[in-house]
């Protein structure tokens, strides 16, 4: 009777430490401008929104979109819990790592264009909150409550994952590119690889073209409002396609043999994330189709970031193939996945 008392015992109390619980409430917290701020705007108010500017004239599709992008962050707050909770560790992998990856593409260009525009101002760059077409977008002070939410969030929710996916699934990365095994896969994410890197040079190109001052192929609206802001920008996104070819090419080809494997893995992940994620949310807004003529997106541009979308998800999928192979290998079977 006692044995079975004793073997009936509860488990110890989940404990997360300090790190984990200063991130997951500053992931959270950071939610509240952007939300509050959507929230207003889809009741009914100004707040933030200048005389003139084409928000003015969104109608139900602007509420709409203002409805998606607070479900979206709302999805921070899940996830800010997933990586912190008993149970967020019998989550699958895929219905965690998908949405973190889409999360990592939408945060880090805010995250690493933002700061570089506003170095890049303080050095005498122009800046500029206008919508494309001269009239005033938001106020100011707008971009920076919002995008310092975004980093925020960024780094609070990188931190998060980085914690958890070594807890759960470290032993996939350790060691370096000369120890990866060839796998029946490798031969896929060699071609996979040469494919995206030759399908990249489009968007890649185009990108480092528009950073450079080259307006062939942009919408009259940016040609002749162009900012600081905006070469800044497109040269990030030029910056964030050549990460993702670098690491699936490393990955492929196994160079530089002494290599971690975890930093390949980090610049697919990153690179992958950017270029498909935000390529999709430039379509998505392309599709939409706001404003004046002279602002919409040319043909071109919406090529561009239709190519965006299939460079990343190339360089992703036989990745992510890569490292499931490597979870179900004998040798890490017996590990936690």
């Amino acid at each position: 009777m006692t044995a079975n008392r004793t073997s009936a015992a509860p488990p110890p109390p989940y404990r997360i430490g300090r790190v984990r619980t200063v991130a997951r409430v500053l992931a959270i917290v950071s939610c509240v401008p952007y939300v509050g701020l959507k929230a207003a705007w889809m009741a009914g108010s100004r707040v933030g929104i200048p005389d003139g500017s084409p928000l003015l004239d969104g109608g139900a599709l602007l509420v709409v979109g203002n409805g998606v992008t607070v479900l979206m962050d709302a999805c921070v707050v899940v996830l800010a819990l997933l990586l912190t909770r008993p149970w967020g560790l019998r989550v699958p992998a895929w219905l965690l790592v998908v949405p973190m990856w889409v999360a990592s593409g939408l945060l880090l260009p805010v995250m690493t264009a933002y700061p570089l525009q506003m170095a890049v101002r303080l050095l005498g760059g122009s800046g500029g909150g206008t919508g494309g077409g001269g009239d005033p977008f938001l106020d100011p002070w707008v971009f920076g409550v919002v995008y310092g939410g975004f980093i925020v969030q960024g780094v609070a929710l990188g931190t998060l994952f980085v914690l958890y996916a070594t807890e759960r699934w470290g032993h996939l990365w350790q060691g370096r590119l000369r120890d990866l095994p060839g796998t029946p896969p490798s031969p896929v994410l060699r071609v996979t690889a040469v494919a995206a890197a030759l399908v990249a040079l489009a968007p890649g190109l185009a990108h480092l073209f528009w950073a450079a001052g080259w307006t062939s192929g942009l919408n009259e609206g940016l040609v002749a409002e162009r900012t600081s802001d905006f070469h800044v920008i497109e040269a990030v996104n030029a910056l964030f396609v050549a990460v993702a070819v670098a690491g699936a090419l490393l990955l492929a080809f196994r160079r530089g043999g002494r290599l971690p494997l975890r930093v390949p893995l980090v610049l697919v992940w990153a690179g992958s994330a950017q270029v498909a994620c935000w390529g999709s949310w430039l379509s998505l807004a392309a599709l939409v189709g706001a404003g004046d003529v002279a602002d919409r997106p040319t043909t071109a541009m919406v090529l561009i970031y239709a190519v965006q979308m299939l460079v990343g998800t190339l360089i992703a999928l036989p990745v992510a193939h890569l490292l499931a192979e490597r979870a179900a290998a004998p040798e890490t079977s017996g590990t936690r996945a």
